[in-house]
């Protein structure tokens, strides 16, 4: 029997597969909707797949968040939504304070419908925005415009949602550092809780990567994101992760636990999980088939892979240096259970190179560091 006691916090991701529209820019797991989404089947699927792998790892902690996400969850109907969140509860716990999150696109929004998400327990909503300039979410392949994007966020405070969080992206095709930083304003107007701010990548197997807009030169890029960053700041949205910005005591509880190396069940198509089995060293991660008609005829686990303990130093520092807190001594013995000589070289390279600092055993990144992560995470890789 695994002590739970020993294990970090339990949170679930839910993949919804189903989108409107696929966008130019996106590489995540989304199928274009060409028929109504198969609710009722999904739910079935969904359910199945948590009750699959809370048999195969034996778990039983309650969870400490929920996060929905995709494609676009809120195609779904509240009916369908409410059965899957009672259909969770029947097999885990909820902690007290679980944060359970929705994603919402403005081009699904109906008051109605989102009073009802609100009413089955969804306490915080993530709004795909990306841009409240009409010029640049037509080029995005979004199907909302700027004022439709307002609406929204509108129209979730009416539905009787505190926590939103707004996703915005910026080095937008033909993008200025003046547009970025108005898309910004034009957030912080609303008064959302928490601002996530994406960098456009062009990813591979995405209609971008095939056919690349033209994009700000990293010059432009910089100045453009070190203005929003200074807006947000003077606004009182603290950068607490790589991407995201929150008011006091508003941080993403879902994401917190990701990038601190906690545990999460992924059930849906394409989702992937990650369990503590027998702690602090034996960690597993999942991946669930990716296609939704494979995935509803067999909706199990795809694949099951051990973590090398080899591989535990870049894992575990390459969740946490996200985070503008870093990571602590104890924090990195009771996650994977090696002691912190196994972060050397690298960890002595970073410090003496200004990569990192340490205070009295907590190590987090430089303002240079913070820069250039990606050089941090590669002296952490393995030897060959």
């Amino acid at each position: 029997m695994v002590n739970t006691q020993t294990l970090p916090p339990l949170s679930l991701y839910i993949h919804f597969p189903w989108c409107i529209r696929k966008c130019p820019y996106c590489d995540f797991n989304s199928h274009e909707a060409k028929v109504a989404v198969p609710e009722d089947v999904y739910i079935d699927a969904l359910l199945g797949d948590l009750r699959h792998d809370l048999a195969l790892f034996g778990e039983t902690r309650a969870l400490h968040s929920i996060f929905m996400g995709g494609g676009t969850p809120s195609l779904f109907s509240a009916a369908a939504l409410d059965r899957l969140l009672a259909g969770v509860k029947q097999l885990l716990p909820l902690e007290a304070e679980c944060e359970i999150t929705l994603e919402a696109n403005p081009g699904t929004f109906e008051s109605g419908k989102f009073q009802d998400y609100r009413k089955l327990g969804v306490n915080r909503l993530s709004i795909g925005i990306q841009s409240f300039n009409d010029r640049h979410l037509q080029k995005l392949g979004r199907v909302h415009n700027a004022a439709e994007a307002v609406h929204a966020v509108k129209l979730a405070r009416r539905a009787g949602f505190e926590n939103i969080n707004l996703d915005l992206m910026f080095g937008l095709p033909e993008q200025m550092a003046a547009e970025a930083l108005n898309d910004i304003q034009t957030a912080i107007s609303l008064d959302p809780a928490h601002i996530s701010l994406y960098q456009l990548t062009l990813e591979p197997n995405t209609y971008f990567h095939k056919h690349p807009p033209s994009l700000p030169d990293d010059e432009l890029l910089f100045a453009a994101q070190k203005a929003c960053q200074q807006l947000l700041a003077e606004n009182g949205y603290r950068q607490y992760e790589v991407s995201a910005y929150a008011r006091d005591g508003r941080q993403s509880r879902h994401n917190r636990n990701y990038w601190r190396f906690g545990d999460y069940l992924g059930i849906g198509a394409g989702a992937h999980g990650k369990i503590s089995r027998n702690p602090p060293a034996d960690i597993v991660r999942t991946l669930k088939r990716r296609h939704p008609d494979q995935y509803l005829l067999q909706p199990t686990v795809a694949s099951l892979t051990a973590i090398p303990v080899e591989q535990l130093p870049l894992e575990f520092v390459m969740n946490h240096l996200r985070l503008i807190d870093g990571f602590s001594f104890p924090d990195y013995r009771q996650r994977t259970g090696l002691t912190i000589e196994t972060l050397e070289p690298a960890l002595t390279q970073c410090l003496n190179q200004n990569l990192l600092n340490e205070n009295n055993g907590q190590i987090n990144c430089t303002e240079q560091g913070w820069n250039f992560l990606d050089a941090i995470l590669e002296k952490f890789v393995p030897a060959a």
